[in-house]
């Protein structure tokens, strides 16, 4: 996760008097706003252009992450997301912006070989990660603190997988069984989506966080970079600090969702090609994108990849790739190229 790195007002509720008596003057309105989105909270620092109203911005990012939840929350009974996942086998047609999110997903899956994966959804129910809805909600129950056994996990791999769903038009085939989960990817495309609406508006510079994901694009009030931080696993000193500039970021973790079973920890990243939560050294990927939808996948894929296959697939495809590694010694840190010119 990143977070901001310099010292803002204290509250999202301080006023405009407030902002300008810690930034000083500037050239239009330093605004702070907040609200909830996703099961986490939504913010954004910016200058607001005159004569747009922050009422009307923060009503902006909320609708554009209202609508995201809408289609591809799997925690909502009527999303789209759920309607396809509840269908009989045929062609589901869904929303475009949904349909935008499932094609990197998929062209992702194919790039790394499967390491990430949209269709893993029957998996993730499989550990008791996912959402508890409807009538598979008390057999979840019945079995929380437990684990998966290999038939239960084999099963779930069986209705799952990235080759099962085929795209047209605007159209998604459900092979049945199948089930989408974009928790590892909406959260980042629904920080692009509150982005685009400031662009709208015309607000050039803003800093916008959804959940630790981040996108920025111009300066801050005081004219200054956008500056973050990547936190470190261990609660200890920031991994890096970034300047960014039309640019987001986003990191996977292992260190923020996890289940404990008899004294062992099991991460909510899932590897879907062998049924299992990930563990291979990795505590956190961060990276460095144009888009945080990208950025969010990315991350993730890279995760499950591991040191050596991430770090060559993040150098193959020009990555900004900030791996840190759990070792007996402690936490180290590997940054690809891109990243380590990020953090310079």
């Amino acid at each position: 996760m990143a977070s901001l790195s310099y010292a803002p007002p204290a509250s999202p509720a301080h006023g405009r008097a407030d902002l300008r008596a810690a930034y000083g003057s500037l050239p239009g309105e330093p605004c702070a706003l907040a609200g909830a989105t996703m099961g986490t909270t939504w913010s954004a620092r910016l200058v607001l252009p005159a004569p747009v109203a922050a009422d009307a911005v923060r009503s902006a990012m909320q609708g554009a992450l209202d609508d995201v939840v809408a289609q591809m929350s799997n925690w909502e009974a009527d999303s789209d997301i759920t309607r396809y996942n509840r269908s009989a086998p045929g062609w589901v047609e869904l929303p475009a912006p949904l349909l935008e999110v499932l094609d990197y997903g998929l062209w992702l899956a194919e790039a790394s070989d499967g390491a990430y994966d949209p269709a893993v959804g029957a998996l993730v129910q499989a550990w008791g990660f996912g959402p508890h809805l409807g009538a598979e909600a008390q057999d979840l129950r019945q079995r929380a603190g437990t684990l998966p056994g290999p038939e239960a996990i084999e099963a779930a791999r069986a209705r799952s997988g990235w080759r099962r769903i085929r795209r047209d038009g605007a159209r998604a085939w459900q092979a049945g069984g199948t089930e989408l989960d974009f928790s590892s990817i909406a959260k980042g495309y629904g920080v692009d989506r509150a982005a685009r609406a400031l662009d709208r508006l015309g607000v050039a510079d803003y800093l916008v966080e959804v959940g630790g994901e981040l996108r920025a694009r111009g300066r801050r009030p005081d004219g200054r970079p956008w500056r973050v931080a990547v936190e470190s696993p261990d609660g200890g000193a920031h991994a890096a600090r970034l300047a960014l500039d039309g640019c987001a970021i986003a990191t996977s973790g292992d260190y923020r969702r996890y289940a404990e079973h008899d004294g062992k920890r099991y991460a909510h990243t899932l590897d879907p090609r062998s049924g299992r939560p990930v563990d291979n050294g990795v505590a956190s990927v961060t990276v460095a994108h144009a888009g945080c939808m990208q950025a969010d996948a990315l991350a993730t894929a890279l995760t499950v990849l591991g040191e050596q296959a991430g770090m060559a697939f993040a150098r193959r495809h020009g990555l900004a790739a900030l791996f840190i590694l759990r070792r007996p010694a402690g936490l180290r840190s590997v940054a690809t190229p891109p990243m380590a010119a990020l953090a310079a």
